[in-house]
């Protein structure tokens, strides 16, 4: 038996058929959308367009260090400074393990680290350092899609497809086999895109498409077919639920029981017990008190 629901002088479809209609429609979307994905592993050949050798630069050559640029240090003959990362302050320094603090503002890469050499040949015969420059607040990997933590990543050079996940947490609805990578050009004919199975890389250990990125990539996680039509459910219930939850509780009533036993409000000493019930129009809630 069907139920019409009538809101003021106007009257509803029947419920049960709308959503049994809404429900069959996302069935077959859900079907087109697994027929039409399937058979996208990637082949090697697309993965070219997006390899690259690992600890690129992620400034040019000519980039002038500012506050807020972060200094990033490799020396293997110096090991007070060799891996040592130091964001540059307000007045343009750096702190440095057995130099301290080195201005650096307005250097470039090599000029920084012929300086921290220089510095250092107190100390050591013949130093060598390499500087890199990171400038994470300009430049960026965006994350979206299922994911706890859309939006924005910076931007360090050795940003791969797992590290960038693995900060944006995907959802239980993640569909890891999925996973698109896109990458943007102001020619629209140049503009690259690859599917990677991120589940069968973790699985079987199998990083040949665990991709470096490249700032401005896109990396977008698609729900499940099965979380697809739960998404498409709820967008298309959201506007009636102020409805259906008036249909299923129409009552707005209250029941308190209150028990007190030896509670001495002169005294404050003592101790009473109550429990209340009660239905409204978001269902039946109920409270704990004293």
């Amino acid at each position: 038996m069907t139920r019409t629901l009538r809101i003021g002088s106007r009257e509803t479809i029947s419920m049960q058929d709308s959503v049994k209609t809404r429900l069959v429609i996302l069935g077959i979307g859900a079907v087109a959308q697994t027929v039409a994905t399937a058979g996208c592993a990637p082949k090697y050949d697309d993965v070219k367009a997006f390899v690259q050798a690992h600890n690129h630069d992620v400034v040019d050559a000519s980039h002038r260090a500012k506050p807020t640029d972060v200094v990033v240090i490799a020396s293997a003959t110096c090991p007070e400074v060799d891996s040592a990362s130091a964001r540059i302050n307000s007045d343009g320094t750096i702190m440095l393990r057995l130099l301290g603090p080195v201005k650096v503002s307005m250097l470039t890469e090599q000029e920084i680290a012929a300086k921290i050499e220089k510095l250092l040949t107190r100390y050591y015969d013949d130093p060598k350092a390499e500087v890199r420059l990171i400038t994470p607040t300009s430049r960026c990997i965006y994350v979206f899609g299922q994911v706890n933590l859309n939006g924005p990543k910076p931007f360090t050079g050795n940003d791969t497809l797992l590290t960038v996940l693995a900060h944006a947490r995907p959802n239980l609805i993640a569909w890891g086999e999925m996973v698109r990578v896109i990458r943007p050009s102001a020619d629209p004919n140049e503009v690259r895109e690859i599917t990677i199975d991120v589940t069968r890389m973790m699985n079987e250990g199998d990083l040949r498409n665990n991709l470096l990125l490249q700032e401005g990539d896109i990396v977008y996680v698609p729900p499940t077919p099965l979380g697809w039509v739960g998404l498409r459910v709820q967008e298309l219930l959201y506007p009636t639920l102020p409805l259906l939850n008036a249909y299923a509780f129409p009552a707005n009533a209250n029941n308190t029981l209150q028990t007190y036993t030896d509670y001495d409000w002169n005294t404050g000493t003592g101790s009473s017990t109550g429990m209340h019930y009660g239905y409204g129009m978001g269902g039946a809630y109920g409270s704990q008190g004293w």
